[in-house]
């Protein structure tokens, strides 16, 4: 039998973390054992779900490098991949029929001041359409048979439940729908779903779904339910705890192949700390993910994704910053038409930050013509010894004669080294003259790249500002 895993998201929002993980472990799986990984959208709810979630998720999923062998976009023999285009296919309405018959399932009609309380149960659907015309809502309701439910968890072993636990479910809704508990049996069963491996917020639903399974005497997949992914206050990972979605995180700069690194990391024990989980599908083991709850490090995820900024090829990285700019800030899109210079600019650059976001602040004073101060470097340059150490920057970097990073930096520590000059100030005020900013990457390496017409120009204007500043007071 061929293994067959499925990631069935409910489009109601983005996709989140959790959710992610999950869809990379199936994926991992599905791939290290020849299996296929199917791609599920569980759209029944009719009040929340909507395509531009849908749109939204298949993007985010697409961006983590991971791809399904069926599913909207690809299809395959056991679609359609949608609930909703299912409902619309009539393919429950068989499997209902089979309850209704057995005693399994039966019709609850409520009543009309309350529709909540339950005022007859019947099997026969002549009754229920009756009462329906009446105004009265109706569901199919699963009778939840007497004794206890029993299943071995891949990761948490034998695991067992009490019926009486349990009230009998709604397994069809009074607009007609199939409920999540139904639904997602009756697709797994069709679908040939071999594993069905989620978080552990889902290990409530399994019973019931075990029971639906046994109710139809269908052969029942195997169950992993893995810990979920928690805050630093070790509760379930939330917006309180700051951004929970794959959107947010490439909004903010993570880079692609840094993310999926990370979120394997939660819960998959290797040896590297920094790698591409793509590249070690055949060493993933299901059975060896950690059995305990993995906390969610804001930090070290900006840190992995630092180390892939700076260990990927620079072309590469011009690239993911290249797609990421189009949709955060287009109007940087012109940076690039000197991509010699913008290839030095991004290398100098991605030493020092950790994100794309942090990236393009650091990298465009260098593609503007004049660029605006921050407060602090303003301040800087608004010094009464401002005039004096330009002047003598500029006269050392126009004398040089060769230009490059070790003879730009030797006259930069000449200037800095005569007495009436402060190294600590003099190489502030350039950062603020040359970049508009304290922060900036190596300051030699800065006007190298800048080069000299450009570095002695901005120092020109500075100077300007200043006279012109001094004649209107």
């Amino acid at each position: 039998m061929t293994l067959r895993v499925r990631f069935a998201p409910s489009p109601t929002g983005y996709l989140h973390i959790g959710g992610a993980r999950t869809a990379l472990f199936d994926w991992l799986f599905a791939k290290k054992n020849g299996g296929k990984f199917i791609l599920r959208i569980e759209d029944t709810d009719t009040q929340r779900s909507t395509r531009e979630s849908e749109e939204s998720i298949i993007k985010d999923l697409k961006w983590c490098g991971i791809s399904w062998d069926e599913g909207p976009e690809t299809e395959g023999i056991f679609g359609p991949y949608r609930q909703s285009e299912r409902v619309s296919a009539g393919i429950y309405e068989e499997y209902v029929n089979q309850l209704l018959k057995s005693g399994a399932a039966y019709y609850a009609i409520y009543e009309l001041e309350d529709a909540e309380k339950i005022l007859k149960k019947t099997t026969s659907k002549e009754e229920a359409d009756d009462y329906r015309e009446k105004g009265h809502s109706v569901t199919v309701n699963f009778r939840i048979p007497n004794g206890k439910t029993v299943f071995e968890d891949m990761a948490k072993g034998k695991m067992e439940f009490d019926n009486s636990t349990f009230d009998d479910l709604v397994i069809v809704k009074s607009n007609g729908y199939p409920t999540y508990n139904f639904a997602v049996v009756v697709d797994d069963h069709l679908m040939k779903i071999s594993h069905v491996i989620r978080g552990e917020d889902h290990l409530t639903n399994t019973p019931k779904q075990i029971m639906i399974y046994d109710a139809f005497g269908w052969e029942k997949p195997k169950f992993m339910h893995i810990p979920l992914i928690l805050g630093p206050d070790r509760t379930p990972l939330s917006k309180r705890h700051g951004g929970t979605s794959v959107d947010y995180f490439r909004s903010r700069g993570i880079i692609d192949r840094a993310f999926v690194n990370y979120l394997a990391l939660l819960g998959w024990g290797v040896e590297d700390e920094i790698f591409d989980p793509f590249e070690k599908v055949e060493s993933f083991d299901l059975y060896k993910l950690s059995s305990k709850p993995a906390v969610f490090d804001y930090a070290k995820l900006e840190w992995i994704n630092g180390q892939h900024m700076r260990r990927m090829p620079i072309e590469e990285l011009i690239e993911k910053f290249k797609l990421w700019m189009k949709d955060e800030y287009p109007k940087g899109m012109n940076w690039f038409e000197d991509s010699a210079y913008a290839e030095k600019v991004m290398e100098i650059c991605r030493q020092k930050v950790n994100n794309l976001e942090a990236l393009r602040n650091f990298v465009e004073p260098f593609f503007v013509e004049k660029p605006v101060p921050t407060q602090d470097a303003q301040k800087i340059l608004d010094s009464h010894y401002a005039k004096s150490y330009l002047l003598a920057a500029s006269d050392a970097i126009e004398k040089l004669d060769k230009w490059s990073v070790e003879e730009v930096e030797k006259a930069i520590r000449s200037v800095a080294a005569s007495e009436d000059i402060s190294k600590k100030k003099f190489f502030q005020l350039l950062r603020a003259a040359l970049l508009g900013q304290t922060v900036t990457p190596g300051l030699f390496e800065s006007i190298y790249v800048l080069g000299r017409e450009r570095t002695l120009a901005r120092i020109q204007c500075i100077l300007n500002q200043r006279r012109a500043s001094s004649a209107r007071e």
